[in-house]
């Protein structure tokens, strides 16, 4: 429950898509980089999720009548000790990814990582959670979609382009929709526990509005790619995924509940899952 499964494709989508366009610009394929960058990014989401899963519950901000599953260390289920020392076990295991990339894409690809971690913990860690100032979706978007794309495809070239980095910009907005999807569901609880999330600020209404205008923004980016940059025009294989968009978006659109919006979250995750995959497969298509 802590590691957040639901979650894990805003982990997964970045490097495949990164990782097949550097397949498809050079057709040459590290598939140790792939793995260990697979891992790495795994690992570091699972511990920003128990991270955020212990931080929270220190500051008291996961309240018995949150909307959202249970989280473990405020129900009481497993010890904070037990959370914090498996929060840094995550990430030593994504570090030890990251020594392996520097051994053969050079030390840069140890900074990314290292942001990358310090993002993680200070979410909703240290004595200004940056998560709970209404930063989390421009952080996120930051970090799964331009920094994980386009570092997949570092790795595995050793130099960037602007295919990846328009590419990164669509992942990016659906990985972010999902925390939008998140903050709006514990919007009224993270009020009242002080948490002045992106949500809190622009209300419900002003904030149902991203997530279609997040949703939209991606599936743009992604007719543009094709008109504004080399990429093929096998990559729109990924609108094949949008249809998927309609149960998560009617949901956020009308339900207050916290089973459907729960519903909202995982359907965006498997949305976001899809459009990369189809985008990835596309990007192979067309080498």
């Amino acid at each position: 429950m802590a590691a957040r499964p639901r979650t894990l494709p805003a982990a997964i989508a970045p490097v495949l898509v990164g990782t097949a366009a550097a397949v498809e610009a050079s057709t040459d394929f590290r598939f140790g980089v792939f793995v260990a960058a697979l891992i790495g990014s795994i690992f570091i989401q699972i511990g920003t999720n128990l991270a955020n899963d212990y931080s929270d519950a220190k500051r008291g901000a996961d309240s018995a009548d949150r909307l959202g599953p249970v989280r473990v260390t405020s129900a009481g289920l497993i010890a904070p000790r037990r959370v914090l020392h498996a929060t840094w076990l995550a990430f030593a295991v994504a570090v030890a990814a990251g020594v392996y990339m520097a051994t053969v894409a050079g030390p840069l690809i140890l900074a990314v990582g290292a942001a990358s971690i310090l993002a993680g913990v200070l979410y909703t860690g240290g004595p200004r959670p940056y998560g709970y100032a209404g930063m989390g979706e421009l952080f996120v978007f930051l970090f799964f979609g331009l920094v994980a794309v386009n570092g997949s495809y570092y790795v595995q070239l050793e130099e960037l382009d602007v295919v990846p980095f328009v590419l990164s910009v669509a992942a990016g907005l659906l990985a972010t929709a999902i925390i939008v999807v998140n903050n709006v569901r514990d919007i009224e609880t993270d009020r009242r526990a002080g948490k002045r999330t992106l949500a809190v600020r622009i209300g419900r209404e002003r904030t149902r509005v991203l997530y279609v205008a997040l949703l939209a923004g991606a599936f743009v980016a992604l007719g543009l790619a094709p008109l504004l940059t080399e990429a093929p025009a096998e990559i729109l294989l990924a609108l094949l995924s949008a249809p998927l968009a309609l149960g998560p978006l009617r949901a956020v659109r009308t339900r207050t509940d916290g089973p459907s919006l729960n519903r909202a979250l995982a359907g965006t995750g498997a949305l976001l899952g899809a459009f990369s995959a189809l985008l990835s497969a596309g990007l192979l298509l067309g080498v």
